[in-house]
Order: C-alpha cells, then structure tokens, then sequence
C-alpha cells in the first residue's frame, strides 16, 4: 500500500475519533493531531475510494500470509527513541520525513492491516535506549490468542522489560 494511501486511512480514522473535538475545543488537541483530521476532512471521494481499495489488497495480502505464519514479528520504530522536547523525527539516515507521521512507517504499516499487533521491549541500544519488536497476529484476536501468549512468553524469558533504561538529568 503506497504512503499517501496510508496516511489516507489514517486521516479518516482521525476525522472518526477526533473530528467532533476538533470542531468544540481544538485547544484541547496536539497539533499532530489537528493536521491529520484536517488531512482527513479535505480528501476527496475519489482519494477515501483509492484508500479504501488499497486496503482491502493489503488485508488480503496479510491476512494470506497469516495463514501460512503463525506470527510476524517486525519492528517497532525505524529510530530509537529521541528527546522528549522533539515532537518526531524530521530525517532518518539523511532521508527526510514528508509528515510527522512518516517515522513510525513500521507501526503504521501493521495497523492498517487490522490484524492484532502487541509491542514489547526486546534490547537496548549502546547508549541503554530501549528498542522494542513487534508480534502480529492472526485474526480473530482476543485476549487468548497466540500473538499475546507468545509476548508474555518472551518478557518472561529475556526479562528486558524489567531493565529501564538511565534517567538523564
């Protein structure tokens, strides 16, 4: 699914959450948010159509391969974490970010799928950033399926998560 036709989806689910705060208190939003509702609202019907379609392809294609695998496991983030006082990563590896959204590609990619995805902690970086994985499941999901069986199973085995990386002061 190309980018524009996920940052589409995307825009449509914030119109869905976010549209009726917006137009009470848009105050109360980030401006992260705002801009990606206001994305939403301008797309044409023939841009929400492509969207839609595109999609439904990448559901099959995943939903195809999930059944053939059990799980995927990918990352979580293209970067490591960053300062707080930065509101997302503008450039990774000198290639510049379109939209705030861009960075987390990794994660995006997987929502859109609508398949179950949990994110546990799984290292950490030489200067003790955490950086996690990843595990997406098969549908249906609840609560028992194997995709958060197998994340408890791995927190309880390498026990990173109980690791925290320093506070910098």
């Amino acid at each position: 699914m190309p980018t524009r036709s996920f940052k589409r989806w995307r825009g449509v689910s914030f119109v869905n959450a976010y549209g009726d705060l917006l137009d009470r208190d848009p105050a109360l939003l980030k401006d992260t948010i705002v801009w990606n509702t206001r994305f939403g609202r301008a797309l044409s019907g023939a841009q929400l159509g492509r969207a839609a379609g595109l999609r439904s392809q990448i559901f099959a294609r995943m939903h195809a391969f999930m059944e053939r695998y059990e799980f995927l496991i990918a990352p979580v983030n293209q970067v490591v974490p960053f300062p707080v006082e930065q509101p997302y990563p503008t450039e990774i590896e000198g290639v510049a970010m379109e939209t705030y959204v861009d960075w987390m590609r990794s994660c995006s990619a997987i929502t859109v799928t609508g398949h179950p995805a949990i994110s546990v902690p799984c290292g950490f970086t030489a200067d003790g950033l955490p950086v996690g994985v990843q595990i997406v499941g098969r549908l249906p999901c609840d609560r028992t399926r194997p995709a958060y069986s197998l994340a408890h199973a791995f927190e309880q085995r390498t026990q990173t998560g109980a690791r925290r990386p320093p506070l910098l002061g």
